[in-house]
């Protein structure tokens, strides 16, 4: 392989696989046709092999107390690797022949037995594991969230958080300054509050109170005559 030539580890492990995951109870899925077809693409020989156990011509190995195990190997330009996975139900808990209770601080569970169709599903994710070690979607078992061209990218494509300038009044602006309407009693506003003060007695004195002083300025005495009418 020349200096310029990319591994294989390099090729799979650059290729972002994200939308094909999926999330379940801790553990990350990638749909094993996808994953299958993205290394035929790149490498047509490749080839896999689900590992059988020699006594039984299984595909799985079995021990009463622990419970079954199934084996994949993938080839990819003359180099193999091999790869195991225990067959979980849902909580992640290892199937056995027959099912068992197990505690947990919520209470007893149970897992049940093993069939055929968790032995299959478990084969096929098991395919996914070792295809990963040949780098595709290997970074996802690493804890990271992008492929490292991917990131690269990303890195250079960030953009920087936009600060908001405070804003300021230019000094040749004036500033619009709001005053209030000063109150007495019997002026030309006088008759015009006291019938909002009548209108809205349910409002109490000290809301009512509260929405003058927005618009009027008033002395002790004409509040006290305004609390006359409530």
């Amino acid at each position: 392989m020349s200096k310029t030539e990319k591994s294989v580890f390099e090729t799979l492990s650059a290729i972002n696989v994200n939308n094909k995951v999926e999330q379940k109870n801790g553990l990350t899925y990638l749909s094993w046709a996808w994953a299958w077809a993205e290394v035929k693409k790149n490498y047509p020989s490749a080839t896999y092999k689900v590992v059988k156990d020699e006594a039984s011509n299984m595909p799985f190995v079995w021990d009463s107390h622990m419970g079954y195990m199934c084996s994949t190997e993938v080839t990819i330009e003359g180099e193999t690797l091999e790869m195991w996975l225990p067959v979980m139900d849902g909580a992640n808990k290892a199937m056995k022949l027959e099912a068992y209770e197990y505690t947990t601080r919520y209470g007893k569970k149970t897992c049940q037995g093993a069939t055929m169709v968790d032995i299959n599903k478990t084969i096929m994710r098991c395919l996914v594991k070792n295809l990963a070690m040949f780098g595709l979607g290997h970074y996802i078992y690493a804890g990271e969230d992008l492929p490292e061209d991917d990131k690269s990218v990303a890195e250079k494509l960030a953009t920087p958080k936009k600060t908001t300038p405070k804003k300021t009044t230019p000094k040749n602006v004036e500033t619009k300054k709001f005053t209030t309407i000063k109150l007495d009693i019997g002026d030309d506003n006088w008759d015009k509050v006291m019938r909002y003060v009548v209108a809205n007695k349910e409002l109490g004195l000290k809301k009512i109170g509260e929405n003058l002083l927005t618009k009027y300025s008033m002395t002790a005495k004409v509040k006290k005559e305004i609390s006359k009418a409530l």
